[in-house]
């Protein structure tokens, strides 16, 4: 009795433990995961493994491509003939991404139909996705400002503006700058964090200007889209003004000829006259 026992019991675990185990899918698909970007077009192939036991035919894959903003070049449906048992074939879409797509991944639904060889009225279908992603090219540009009176011995501020001219994010951007014809009066490296695409920010530095032709000489470190590092070296040139410079351009005033010092001036001339005048009459009498 106790050996019938468990036997029985061994019988169930082997029959529980088939019936727990995963099956074998019938059909695998399988693709590339592949990286386009905006305005350009990508080769997706999809391997098509056939665990059926038996041969199938009339194998068509297409991709629903509704209210996504990609465009297949050529057919969004192809076909094959036929796929033999335990054997697998290959099948191709080329797609192209919209100009102002948002960079970023997505996720492309298809619908696989086959039928079996040796009976046509068995038909199957099967759906399911694959993933692609969007990448944005960096495009950077850099350019320099200063304040109002960028002036030789003078403090000032200069400011590095970082513009994303892509589509894409670019991340965890600092600037390291090697000052050249000017003085730094505060550190060498800010941390500007984040700029999105089609938008720019600023590293601003306090200074001491030396000469009249300093140049920015700048190191931007950032991660692009795809989480990239990056390094970018630049070399901006501006103008200082010597302060005889910028009396001639009226950057600044002169301030031997302050509206202040003149009217100082005129009174004191005016109360010199008076008491001249009155030390006159008090002679004459």
């Amino acid at each position: 009795m106790e050996n019938q026992l468990n036997f029985q019991k061994i019988t169930m675990g082997i029959l529980l433990l088939i019936f727990t185990l995963p099956f074998l899918p019938a059909i695998i698909v399988d693709s590339d995961y592949i990286t386009i970007y905006s305005g350009e077009s990508g080769k997706v192939t999809f391997n098509i493994e056939n665990n059926e036991n038996f041969d199938i035919e009339d194998v068509s894959v297409a991709l629903d491509l509704s209210d996504l903003p990609f465009t297949s070049i050529g057919s969004s449906e192809k076909d094959i003939d036929n796929i033999d048992e335990d054997r697998d074939e290959d099948i191709s879409f080329t797609l192209k991404a919209s100009t102002d797509i948002t960079p970023g991944d997505y996720d492309i639904p298809y619908l696989l139909k086959y039928s079996n060889a040796n009976n046509n009225s068995e038909t199957y279908e099967k759906t399911g996705t694959f993933g692609l992603r969007v990448s944005a090219r960096t495009d950077l540009d850099f350019s320099v400002e200063t304040d109002e009176n960028a002036i030789i011995g003078q403090e000032g501020r200069i400011s590095l503006e970082i513009i994303n001219k892509g589509l894409g994010e670019i991340k965890s951007i600092s600037v390291k700058i090697f000052p050249q014809g000017f003085e730094l009066l505060s550190g060498d490296k800010i941390f500007v964090g984040s700029i999105d695409g089609d938008d720019s920010d600023t590293a601003t530095f306090e200074v001491i200007y030396k000469t009249t032709n300093p140049v920015l000489s700048a190191k931007i470190d950032y991660k692009d889209f795809d989480n990239q590092d990056h390094t970018k070296i630049v070399n901006l040139s501006f103008k200082v003004y010597t302060k005889e410079q910028a009396l001639e351009l009226g950057i600044i005033e002169n301030p031997n000829y302050s509206p202040y010092i003149i009217i100082g001036i005129l009174v004191i001339a005016f109360f010199l006259y008076r008491k001249i005048r009155k030390k006159r009459k008090k002679n004459k009498r």
